[in-house]
């Protein structure tokens, strides 16, 4: 319902006094207590299946369609031992390259600020395009190529959850477009390096991505890096506007981005809920009894609300000291582009604070269709 995309917290709250878990009519195990959940996400037990929603949605043949193979056919979806070797071969040269990105990301932050200034929306004019050039920067897009990318992703990103025939038609046209330049500007890194992740991702020696790989892994780094990051920056907005007294504190005290940006990332996740995990035997998991084949939720946005974790849970308090939320996941596979989404928020928050003091809303937010990933499709503001 419409009501529950604006503010899915109440029913969260509704199933979290049942217990912290309850069985859906289908058998499928949703689980809101923050400790279950946590457990959850990292017990290497639970399996990725997502062969199984996609032919019980009609797509039996789903490598076959290119969103779909571009989508499920990433480490998102992959089990051990595939999913270890493709993010032991990735993980290293990311986390190197996002420590060094600081600088890029500073000068991203303040040149789209100045885009904003007056009347203007909020997702259009920031919360989209910062993260789609960021991600542009650390993987070696150039600069001119990187716009078409956020409507190509946005198209794309849809059979997430929705797989309808006209989605899925959409996305393959958008998933076909995506990966054909990748692969295109993996060979030009090949034979002409440059200082950028693809580039990295494509050198030789040893174990190495195949060019299939390489280019279903920088889709999804170009998917992750900007959807989730969207969601960051227009939930975190809306949930400082809606505290002044917090956004006058991060104003004031510029050192509270880092706990400020974990608190943001817990009140209003933009990561709902982590499914396509199943039981591949009877097991016992964080005091659950799954059957085998029995498919577990993991609802991290009403987790991060658990009163039994965190105290008065449904205030923001952005030098929170408690636990970490689970807005990234958790175990083998928590979050890769994690840093870099943190990064962007540590510094978009306090600048957009600092540029606009009178910085307001200048109109009712539109939330974003689907359950699983939350944010807004608009968000009107004034930035003075």
């Amino acid at each position: 319902m419409p009501e529950g995309r604006a503010d899915p917290y109440p029913l969260y709250e509704r199933l979290r006094a049942i217990g912290p878990a309850v069985t859906a009519p289908d058998g499928t195990l949703v689980v809101t207590g923050y400790r279950e959940c946590s457990m959850l996400l990292r017990d290497h037990r639970l399996h990725k299946t997502p062969e199984r929603r996609l032919a019980a949605s009609g797509y039996p043949q789903w490598q076959d369609r290119p969103a779909l193979r571009l989508m499920f056919g990433s480490i998102m979806m992959l089990n051990p031992p595939v999913h270890t070797r493709l993010r032991r071969l990735v993980s290293a040269c990311l986390t190197a390259r996002v420590a060094g990105l600081r600088p890029a990301v500073e000068r991203i932050v303040a040149g789209t600020c100045e885009q904003i200034a007056g009347d203007s929306d909020f997702v259009a004019g920031f919360a989209f395009p910062l993260p789609v050039t960021v991600i542009g920067e650390l993987l070696g897009i150039p600069a001119a190529d990187r716009p078409m990318f956020a409507e190509l992703v946005r198209d794309w990103s849809t059979v997430l959850e929705v797989l309808t025939p006209q989605a899925v038609d959409r996305a393959d046209a958008a998933a076909s477009i995506v990966a054909g330049y990748l692969a295109d500007l993996a060979t030009q890194r090949r034979d002409h390096p440059a200082d950028d992740l693809i580039s990295a991702m494509a050198a030789g020696g040893g174990d190495k991505l195949t060019a299939d790989e390489l280019v279903t892994m920088a889709a999804l780094l170009l998917k992750a890096g900007t959807e989730t990051t969207t969601g960051l920056l227009s939930n975190g907005l809306v949930a400082l506007l809606s505290h002044p007294d917090q956004a006058a504190r991060l104003r004031a005290e510029p050192f509270l981005a880092i706990p400020a940006v974990e608190e943001l990332l817990r009140y209003d996740s933009p990561v709902q809920m982590l499914s396509g995990r199943c039981a591949p035997d009877d097991l016992t998991i964080a005091g659950f009894d799954l059957s085998d084949g029995q498919r577990v939720f993991a609802m991290v946005g009403a987790a991060n609300r658990d009163a039994a974790v965190f105290s008065d849970p449904d205030r923001l308090t952005l030098d929170r000291a408690q636990q970490a939320p689970l807005s990234f996941g958790g175990g083998i596979h928590y979050c890769l582009g994690a840093p870099l989404a943190r990064l962007e928020a540590q510094i978009a928050f306090p600048a957009l604070l600092t540029r606009f003091p009178r910085l307001a809303l200048a109109g009712e937010p539109v939330s974003r269709e689907g359950t699983a990933l939350r944010g807004h499709t608009s968000l009107p503001i004034t930035a003075r």
